[in-house]
């Protein structure tokens, strides 16, 4: 007669499956690595447009203040879109226009969302004015923006006359 042996536990193959589930740890692991490395990506270039977008300003806001003696003229000169020194600063290739910075500015008018700056001058008191808030405000759009969506960032100042 034939003995027979005792039977096997029940545990074949249970390094394979610890194997697999090591292997899945590791890869979602590398996948979230990947994905964190996407999103920095993503947030320093935003934050590169809204450096960009604050020397721009500041730009214009010197300008201002080199040519601030008559508070009314930089209503007229200044303000978008129609003021002559705006439309310079606006077209000046030297200062690496808005064109070449910011992504996605576009003239009023082309079915696009117009991203120009836009220049508000406010004069206080009206009159014979002694100071001028400024308002700049700079839209832009990243290439994976869609529909009307744009980033803006908004400068303010006051510029007073020496009196």
């Amino acid at each position: 007669m034939k003995s027979h042996s005792p039977r096997r536990p029940a545990q074949s193959g249970i390094m394979l499956l610890e194997a697999m589930i090591a292997i899945l740890i590791f890869s979602l692991g590398i996948l979230s690595l990947i994905a964190l490395q996407a999103t920095a990506i993503k947030l320093t270039g935003d934050a590169k447009y809204r450096t960009d977008a604050t020397l721009l300003a500041n730009r214009l806001i010197g300008q201002m203040w080199v040519r601030g003696a008559d508070l009314a003229a930089l209503k007229t000169d200044f303000e978008s879109p129609a003021g002559a020194a705006y439309a310079a600063w606006l077209a000046d290739p030297n200062k690496n226009g808005v064109q070449d910075r910011l992504p996605g500015v576009v003239a009023e008018g082309t079915g696009v969302v117009a991203t120009l700056p836009q220049v508000t001058v406010d004069l206080i008191p009206t009159g014979a004015p002694t100071s001028a808030q400024v308002t700049i405000t700079l839209f832009w759009r990243t290439p994976e923006m869609n529909g009307n969506d744009r980033h803006r960032h908004i400068v303010a100042t006051r510029i007073a006359k020496n009196l």
